[in-house]
């Protein structure tokens, strides 16, 4: 063989050996899952938590969830042994397993809480009222009244997405601390986050995931104490990071609102108006000895008598004599709806239609139903717009403009209309 047949030679087997591993190479490729190629993401919006203290705006010894002071607790413990002697908390049958916050939800669980994001819009819906396989109608509501309700949340969500867009444009771009989901709390059976607002139905709605959570058989069998200081539900900012950024990117959350001056009216009757061993000895004595002139020795000694003028003096004032409390701060600093995608937003003026609409939405039994019971002070009113506004008229224009002003906000987010016609 001559020396120039050698090298052709070899110049070819080393062609064909790279022509064969170029073949091999496509045909690995070609063989992979793509989905495995690119980083997994769970759905929802991202988020960046960052460590803080934990949230305290109300003075030292407050209790934040009710009228009497009770330690918050990170996890609860024996959920019995804080329940009143006559109740019994119930230990699920099945306990939830530890939850794998870096793991990828279950298709099924991932369903749950896109229930309203991937809803097909109104005008798609059949006329009808079917909704297909995404939701089953629930049984005391006729078609036409689902599609409305269905409707009723787009335009709802749509709003508070236009109100923050306009008002909170840089939102987006601030991290979520555990601070912003202090007030949210979480129910793991149906992978619900519910944002407490105060003077909103917040008590039955405890009640009811309680009974989601297997912890009770009924709404009718849990007492106010057990529902406020029994520890049983956990808030989202007892969880780790991962924890809450699993919860908040796969769960529906949810929040119910209230008429900004009803609530206001609400919280003012129940604390003030009532005996109340909290409010007022800590709020009531300082509201007198700031703003009523010639308070006598009595109403400083018991801080009884706070009359809603001077209430609003004290909400109004930048130096208040006391910090701020969660029954008539703004929504938007409780829930932080401008920085929380909410999938579903409820009002406390449609409660009924609304509660079970969003309990059908996520599965559960269907003898559950939201409590119609009033929670305190059962044989008194509700309180209305009509008893709201017989408030308000004993304040100034300028005193009932500056609590608009206050609130406005929350007018705007969740699409109130002005309660006065002198407003501005």
């Amino acid at each position: 063989m001559t020396p120039r047949a050698g090298t052709m030679r070899l110049a070819c087997m080393f062609s064909s050996i790279l022509l064969f591993g170029a073949a091999g190479l496509l045909l690995f490729i070609s063989l992979q899952d793509p989905t495995e190629l690119a980083p997994r993401q769970l759905p929802g919006i991202k988020f960046s938590i960052r460590p803080q203290q934990p949230y305290n705006d109300v003075p030292p010894g407050s209790s934040q969830d009710g009228d009497s002071k009770a330690p918050t607790e990170k996890v609860p413990g024996d959920l019995s042994s804080r329940a009143p002697r006559d109740f019994h908390l119930r230990v699920p049958d099945r306990p939830q397993a530890h939850l794998n916050a870096g793991a990828r939800p279950r298709p099924r669980q991932r369903r749950r809480r896109l229930l309203i994001k991937k809803m097909p819009p109104a005008a798609a819906v059949p006329a009808n009222g079917s909704v297909g396989a995404f939701a089953r109608p629930a049984p005391w509501a006729p078609d036409g009244h689902w599609v409305t309700l269905h409707r009723s949340q787009q335009e709802r969500k749509r709003v508070m997405r236009e109100a923050c867009a306009k008002y909170r444009a840089s939102s987006s771009r601030r991290a979520v601390t555990p601070r912003h989901v202090s007030r949210i709390f979480v129910e793991d059976r149906h992978r619900v986050l519910y944002c407490e607002v105060p003077k909103a139905g917040c008590s039955n709605w405890k009640r009811v995931l309680m009974v989601l959570a297997g912890l009770a058989s009924s709404t009718a069998d849990i007492p106010h104490n057990t529902v406020h200081y029994g520890g049983a539900l956990k808030r989202l900012d007892t969880f780790d990071r991962q924890g809450i950024l699993h919860r908040l990117s796969t769960y529906t959350k949810m929040l119910f609102v209230r008429e900004p001056f009803e609530r206001l009216v609400s919280a003012f009757r129940d604390k003030f108006e009532h005996p109340n061993s909290y409010y007022h000895p800590v709020f009531g004595k300082a509201i007198l000895a700031r703003y009523r002139a010639n308070a006598s020795r009595e109403a400083l000694r018991t801080g009884s008598g706070v009359r809603f003028p001077e209430f609003v003096q004290y909400l109004l004032d930048v130096h208040r004599p006391v910090g701020m409390d969660i029954h008539w701060d703004h929504v938007s600093r409780l829930c932080s709806p401008c920085l929380i995608d909410y999938d579903f937003v409820g009002k406390f003026e449609s409660m009924e239609d609304d509660a079970n609409f969003f309990l059908s939405l996520i599965r559960a039994p269907r003898n559950l139903t939201f409590p119609r019971f009033k929670d305190r002070h059962s044989q008194e009113a509700r309180t209305t717009a009509q008893i709201a506004r017989q408030y308000f008229t004993q304040l100034s224009a300028l005193q009932r403009q500056r609590t608009y002003d206050f609130y406005y906000m929350d007018y705007l987010v969740f699409n109130y209309s002005k309660p006065f016609a002198d407003l501005y």
